[in-house]
């Protein structure tokens, strides 16, 4: 099609925003204003999406003039509406077609999605549906993933034909924007669900070199699944799978629900953060707290509904910890290590010698917001002096 001056601005503008990091919804939000802006009269859009995420299937950006967009989730396990079932978006994307288009004004008005009567009694006199597939790694039942954009106006002739041309040539460029914007939000969910959102930071941050990490002051968790060599042994992979996943969704659910960040499951076992700011360790050794009691809570009511037992130790120590890279330079981890991170450690396997499901160190439980009490000084393995363990009353 023949171009003209305000098309090209917005491709320009499309292309500094790919070059970018922006915000998928402001990005939006800025083409429909500068669509608006240059004569197309847009009053309504709405860019969809597929995703690569553990809980959601797809992701959608809504704009109405005047009104900033509104990002919306659509989860793996959400049950399909009838609305869905019936939308018109769900018809081109099973269709595989590239466009859909429906007059709502006019006695030829065609109103087999329920949709477009809504709209209709909203005013809109036209609906426009583009679709662009492009190649990124996502989930999705209709074949290759990228993006759809549907478009809607009041006008009383609804879209021109120059507005629909203009349309369709910016949607490439849009989707270009689009395809750089997801993915860069696919990288960082990806980083954050496998290394944890401090790490998964660090990583994207491009502190990806054997040995870049940092030092930094923490409350460690460690719990570990009772009886599970026995269970494993016994149970069926599907099952012994599944009574893992039981006690990482107590044990980890309950560690990111009071704050902390979960930085690796080892084998049963859980090593969790509770980074300590400048207000001292007892807001971070209250928050373990927390999340410890949860635990223990989660796991009683969870073996009500499970045949198997569900019990574990949990240790929480403090200290100066090692944040960073470590491994072989081709195949890294982004981890803690240090002596604090040893200590939780021993001190957990103490939990089954003594016949306590929580134990922590003087210092955590200083700063508890209950009473502990003082159960003795133990040697640990590998620590040169003793270290006294505390339990609570």
């Amino acid at each position: 099609m023949k171009t003209n001056a305000a098309l090209e601005d917005i491709e320009d503008w499309l292309i500094r925003e790919a070059l970018g990091q922006p915000d998928i919804g402001e990005m939006f939000a800025g083409f429909c204003e500068r669509l608006a802006a240059a004569g197309m009269p847009v009053e309504r859009g709405m860019l969809t999406w597929a995703t690569l995420h553990p809980l959601v299937e797809a992701e959608s950006a809504f704009w109405r003039a005047g009104h900033a967009a509104e990002i919306s989730q659509y989860r793996h396990d959400e049950e399909e509406t009838e609305d869905w079932l019936q939308s018109p978006i769900r018809a081109v994307l099973e269709a595989r077609e590239p466009r859909l288009r429906r007059r709502l004004s006019g006695g030829n008005a065609v109103f087999e999605y329920p949709l477009l009567t809504s709209l209709k009694d909203e005013g809109y006199t036209d609906y426009l549906i583009l679709s662009t597939p492009f190649d990124l790694p996502t989930v999705t039942d209709f074949g290759r993933s990228g993006m759809l954009v549907t478009w809607a106006t009041r006008e009383p002739d609804g879209f021109s034909d120059q507005t629909v041309e203009g349309l369709d040539y910016l949607q490439l460029r849009l989707a270009l924007a689009c395809r750089a914007t997801i993915q860069t939000r696919i990288a960082r969910t990806l980083a954050e669900t496998y290394l944890g959102a401090r790490a998964g930071g660090q990583v994207l941050a491009g502190r990806i070199r054997h040995g870049d990490g940092e030092t930094l002051d923490a409350v460690i968790f460690y719990s570990d699944l009772r009886g599970s060599t026995a269970l494993a042994d016994r149970l069926e992979p599907d099952a012994y799978m599944a009574h893992l996943n039981a006690y990482f969704e107590a044990t980890a659910g309950a560690v990111m629900a009071s704050g902390g960040e979960v930085l690796d499951f080892i084998g049963d076992a859980v090593l969790a953060v509770f980074p300590i700011g400048a207000d001292g360790v007892a807001p971070a050794a209250c928050r373990a707290l927390e999340a410890a009691d949860a635990v223990l809570l989660r796991l009683r009511e969870a073996q009500r509904i499970t045949v198997h037992p569900l019990n574990c130790g949990i240790a929480l120590s403090s200290g100066q910890v090692m944040f960073g890279n470590i491994g072989v330079p081709a195949r890294l981890t982004f981890s803690v290590i240090g002596r604090t991170v040893n200590a939780a450690a021993r001190i957990e396997a103490m939990t089954k010698q003594l016949g306590r499901p929580l134990l922590v160190t003087a210092e955590i439980a200083a700063a508890a917001p209950r009473d502990f009490a003082s159960i003795g000084r133990f040697h640990l393995a590998g620590f040169g002096e003793e270290v006294e363990l505390h339990a609570p009353l």
